[in-house]
C-alpha cells in the first residue's frame, strides 16, 4: 500500500501548517453560529440551516485544503522525482485524495457536538441526520476530487485556489431553478441532473437515493481518473 505513504504525509503536512486549523476553525464557527442562531431565535430543533450551510462553507474551505495537493509537487519539483520512484501516479493521486478524504472525516466529526447537544433538547431523527451526514461527505470527496485535478494544471496554488471555486460554485449554480427556468425543456432535466443541489438536498431531506450515491462515486471516480491521466501526461 505505497499510497498509504502519501496519504500520511499529506495528513502531516496539513495539521504541520496553520492552514489546517484555520479551515476547521472557520467550518466550526461559521456553522455552530448558523445553528445556534437559528435554534434559539427560531426556535427549531433540528439541523437543516446547518447541513444547509455545508455545501457553501466546503466551497471555499476545501479548495483551501486541495490547492496545494499537486501545485506544491509542481513548484518544488518534487513530482518528477515521485514519478521517477517505485511509486505509481495512482499511489500519489489515491493517497493525496485518502489524506484529504480523512481531513474532511476529521471536520465532520469534530461537528457531531451539535446532534448530540440537540438530542438532549426534543426528538431528533436519527436517519436524517445520518443521511445528511452522508451527504456532506460525498459532496466534500467530490470537492476534493474536482480540487486535486485541477492542481495538476499549475504551479501556482493561488490559481488552483480560485480556479476550483469557480467550478465548484458553478456545480452548485447549475441545477438551481434561477438557471433551469432559463433552460429549453430537454435540457432541465440533465441540467438539475449536473447539478450537485438537487442531489445534496435529497440526502439531507433523508431521502437515500443510488442515483444521488452514484451520482457523488461518478464524479469522484471521474476526477481522480483524469488526475491520474494529467500526472501520466
Amino acid at each position: 500500500m505505497k499510497f498509504w505513504t502519501i496519504t500520511k504525509k499529506e495528513l502531516f503536512s496539513y495539521f504541520n501548517s496553520i492552514m489546517a486549523y484555520i479551515v476547521i476553525g472557520l467550518f466550526l464557527v461559521l456553522t455552530s453560529f448558523l445553528f445556534f442562531r437559528t435554534f434559539f431565535l427560531a426556535g427549531q430543533n433540528n439541523m437543516r440551516e446547518f447541513f444547509g450551510l455545508i455545501p457553501y462553507t466546503f466551497l471555499f474551505l476545501l479548495p483551501a485544503i486541495t490547492m496545494r495537493s499537486i501545485s506544491e509537487e509542481k513548484k518544488i519539483g518534487t513530482q518528477e522525482i515521485l514519478k521517477t520512484s517505485p511509486i505509481t501516479s495512482f499511489d500519489i493521486i489515491f493517497g493525496k485524495f485518502l489524506g484529504a478524504l480523512i481531513f474532511l472525516s476529521i471536520i465532520l466529526l469534530l461537528s457531531i457536538s451539535i446532534p448530540i447537544t440537540l438530542s438532549y433538547t426534543g426528538d431528533l431523527d436519527l436517519g436524517v441526520i445520518f443521511s445528511s451526514y452522508l451527504g456532506a461527505f460525498l459532496l466534500g470527496a467530490s470537492y476534493i476530487a474536482i480540487g486535486i485535478f485541477i492542481s495538476c494544471f499549475t504551479k501556482n496554488q493561488i490559481v488552483a485556489f480560485l480556479i476550483t471555486v469557480v467550478v465548484l460554485f458553478l456545480l452548485l449554480l447549475i441545477g438551481q431553478p434561477y438557471i433551469t427556468f432559463m433552460l429549453p425543456n430537454w435540457l432541465i432535466v440533465p441540467f438539475k441532473y449536473l447539478g450537485s443541489v438537487d442531489h445534496y438536498s435529497n440526502l439531507i431531506k433523508g431521502v437515500i437515493d443510488i442515483k444521488n450515491i452514484v451520482y457523488y462515486l461518478s464524479i469522484i471516480c471521474l476526477f481522480n481518473y483524469l488526475a491520474i491521466r494529467k500526472i501520466d501526461n
